[in-house]
């Protein structure tokens, strides 16, 4: 293994180690508001105990997220020198305004949430955890648009002379056509995982002996969650159908690359299940649907879809040979397939999976019905896993569907990565991180689990605005 190879998994580990956290703090963000502002308007007491103990919990996963972060930002330095300073003109500007603008804005009234519950009234009071969750989105949205670049750059030109992209028109980047369905993907995705870790956590306190109040409790929790948790699923599918076609449009090899489809076919059928050859050339089984592919590329089951063979004719006469791409022959420009084949599906099983159950859990619910049997509570602890494992997949699916480019059609990966960083260099920062990152997880879950069994305050303190003494300090609520 080289430079190159530690650098990828190094990047690999990280980005989706980091996206672990990122779509519950979004998701649960938005649900807390939600739970919150119930209780602002009803005074029902049992919305301020859901509020408080899901705060708690969203408060254990932000603080990973911004650790995990901030080592995300600094590998591109480390082991992507050459990518960074390409890209530098384009990402300057989105990625300034995420930390300088989204970042403070959720960090600051994160703070004031935290610890204004006795000293901000009510409604200012629920207004700082809207805010939280409207930086979350602004956060999203300007990262988003750096990754989008890289799938289709445009808005810049190149200056050879300082061999760096130079952005020439940000509205250009800031609105490109992938950046617009990748980011309602991706935030509706967010709120379903947001969801799911609601409904698998109070599932599964409901489960346990509780008094007849928690069981009520935890059921507002469950049916909240899995409500949102439906409608965000059903969100993700419409939207990643229209991503499908915006990304057979920029990226045809990526499309073909998901279904290892090496000719073109039209009408082009999706394979449920294949076994081919061990070089994944030759079809040897597969389960097929008919006009699906075609469907999911161009919108009509009869369309047309361009295969790898004829893609990598047409790549290799518009960019010539790529003989710095370790991973392929050169002039190659094929992803590995068997990665992009089957995250691609992990992705929509497991998505579709944890709808079919969101819903399913709401009929067995209804009218009061409490599910009992040692399955549900099985279900109750892998139900949060299925659309967290399927952000992972997708974003497998996105990055390893684009190699082996690192900006497509621009700068490879093996042009990214640092000139400077010895082998020995990046495979030590490859561990250590690694094992720190293992420390990270233990303390996670560790934490997660105290408080989840501890279930939610049987009598929160209900904020007390009638003192008004400037002086007092204020009182962290968790």
């Amino acid at each position: 293994m080289d430079v190159l190879d530690f650098a990828r998994w190094q990047f690999g580990i990280i980005t989706v180690y980091h996206f672990l956290f990122v779509p519950i703090t979004i998701g649960l963000s938005a649900i807390i508001a939600g739970y919150e502002t119930a209780w602002v308007r009803t005074r029902n007491e049992q919305w301020l105990r859901l509020t408080k103990f899901f705060g708690k919990l969203f408060l254990i996963n932000f603080a990973l997220g911004v650790v995990t972060g901030i080592v995300q930002e600094f590998q591109f330095g480390m082991n992507w020198s050459d990518y960074s300073r390409f890209v530098g003109d384009v990402f300057g500007a989105p990625l300034a305004i995420e930390g300088l603008l989204a970042f403070f804005l959720e960090s600051t009234f994160l703070g004031l949430w935290i610890f204004g519950w006795d000293r901000l009234s009510p409604k200012l009071h629920v207004a700082c955890i809207w805010t939280v969750h409207l930086g979350t989105l602004f956060s999203s949205y300007f990262i988003l648009t750096a990754n989008s670049w890289m799938q289709h750059p445009v808005g810049y030109r190149y200056n050879p002379t300082t061999g760096r992209a130079e952005m020439t028109d940000f509205a250009a980047v800031l609105f490109n056509k992938v950046q617009l369905v990748t980011f309602p993907h991706t935030i509706l995705a967010a709120y379903m995982t947001g969801a799911a870790f609601v409904v698998g956590v109070s599932f599964w306190s409901m489960l346990r002996k509780h008094n007849a109040d928690d069981q009520n409790l935890y059921r507002h929790g469950l049916r909240t969650g899995a409500v949102v948790m439906l409608i965000a699923g059903i969100g993700v599918a419409v939207s990643g159908d229209i991503s499908g076609k915006i990304m057979t449009e920029v990226q045809p090899m990526k499309m073909a690359a998901a279904e290892a489809l090496y000719n073109t076919q039209q009408p082009a059928s999706f394979s449920i299940l294949t076994v081919g050859t061990p070089d994944g050339k030759h079809e040897k089984f597969s389960i097929k649907v008919p006009g699906l592919l075609s469907f999911l590329a161009t919108g009509s089951t009869h369309g047309k879809v361009e295969g790898i063979n004829q893609l990598r004719a047409r790549y290799q006469a518009t960019y010539g040979s790529d003989p710095g791409a370790k991973y392929y022959s050169p002039g190659d420009y094929t992803p590995y397939i068997p990665v992009t084949y089957w995250s691609f599906r992990f992705m929509i099983g497991l998505g579709v999976l944890g709808t079919g159950l969101a819903a399913l859990i709401l009929f067995v619910t209804r009218r009061e019905k409490l599910p009992t049997g040692r399955a549900w509570r099985w279900i109750a602890i892998g139900l949060p896993l299925m659309p967290l494992l399927a952000n992972s997949f997708g974003w497998l699916f996105s990055e390893m569907g684009r190699q082996p480019w690192a900006v497509f059609g621009v700068m490879t990966t093996a042009q990214a990565v640092s000139p400077g960083v010895s082998t020995f260099e990046a495979r030590t920062s490859l561990v250590v991180l690694t094992l720190v990152y293992a420390v990270l997880a233990v303390v996670e879950v560790g934490l997660l689990v105290k408080y989840i069994k501890g279930g939610a305050e049987k009598d929160p303190v209900v904020p007390d605005h009638t003192d008004n003494d400037p002086d007092r300090p204020l009182a962290f609520a968790y």
